[in-house]
């Protein structure tokens, strides 16, 4: 990562705060009581994003100039072949927010989870416009696919975001969310509905950037209470994982882990190796196909991105 953390000491002028808004190069830090500044970065830093823990110094009126990151508990980013793209930092929940209408993107879930696992932030699936599920060809299909993340201990919760979403808020006290998911699922009716005051919040931001009043297009926090708040995200429709490696992969996938470690050889990457336990369980019937689909394709990706790798393995 290229985040830098500054090595300094606080001077008698810095404040300490959290990012509640990212705007490209531009950030709204909040300190102590509320107050809100109006921040840049100082120097060549980079990486500060939603979320971030920071020190800045003060200038001018509501304006301010990030000097330092402190440490975080966890990054949620996702990875192409040549970016990185970091969406919020220091989240404990991460919220995947699929629909009966689009089609749910079982692949996109699975990399979302993936990426969670990694930096040991919990997942909560919510399903939203269950009160679309009869005119959905699919729903057989939906609700089956969800109950197999139950079984693998994902909580999984059904809601209509236009009626109700009083079944969430419990879910949500004393955690960091992270709302994610493709775009067209409800994630600003739900926060709307979570946050009132957010309508009009994005309203007046989007005017400034000359950007959709109704489109979400950068990353903000909103407090829920004093100890529970909600980090909106843009929708997205792919998710690299670029950042990980097999190992990492591997262990995304919380039904393989008991068997990671078990295989003939060290190194297995659990393809086509002979001894693979992990194979060996899901020719058994243990894991759900579509699972391991996923596992081998991203497996795959990495060998066609770093094929010097596998040629440093090969000499």
């Amino acid at each position: 990562m290229s985040v830098e953390f500054a090595d300094r000491k606080k001077t008698a002028t810095s404040l300490t705060g959290r990012v509640i808004a990212a705007y490209g190069r531009h950030f709204e830090v909040e300190v102590a009581r509320g107050t809100v500044y109006s921040c840049v970065v100082r120097g060549k830093k980079k990486g500060v994003v939603c979320g971030d823990e920071v020190e800045i110094l003060p200038a001018a009126g509501d304006q301010g100039v990030i000097e330092t990151i402190l440490p975080r508990t966890s990054l949620f980013y996702r990875s192409e072949i040549f970016r990185e793209k970091l969406i919020a930092a220091n989240a404990t929940q991460l919220i995947f927010v699929l629909a009966v209408v689009p089609s749910c993107n079982l692949e996109l879930l699975d990399r979302c989870l993936i990426a969670a696992e990694s930096q040991r932030i919990r997942s909560l699936i919510l399903l939203n416009k269950i009160d679309l599920i009869e005119q959905n060809e699919h729903t057989q299909v939906v609700a089956h696919h969800l109950m197999s993340y139950q079984e693998l201990g994902y909580p999984v919760l059904k809601i209509s975001a236009k009626t109700s979403v009083q079944p969430l808020i419990p879910l949500l006290s004393g955690q960091t969310s992270l709302l994610a998911g493709q775009s067209g699922v409800g994630k600003s009716t739900l926060l709307n509905a979570l946050v009132p005051q957010a309508q009009q919040t994005t309203a007046e931001i989007s005017n400034a950037l000359d950007s959709g009043r109704h489109t979400t297009t950068h990353v903000r926090l909103f407090h829920l209470d004093a100890d529970s708040s909600i980090i909106d995200s843009p929708g997205f429709q792919e998710f690299g994982l670029q950042q990980l490696d097999e190992e990492s992969l591997a262990r995304g996938f919380i039904e393989f882990r008991p068997f990671l470690g078990q295989c003939k050889f060290r190194d297995c990457q659990h393809i086509a190796e002979p001894g693979c336990k992990l194979l060996q369980a899901a020719q058994e019937g243990r894991f759900n196909s579509w699972r391991v689909a996923c596992y081998h394709k991203l497996v795959k990706s990495l060998k066609k991105i770093h094929p010097w790798m596998e040629a440093s393995k090969r000499a």
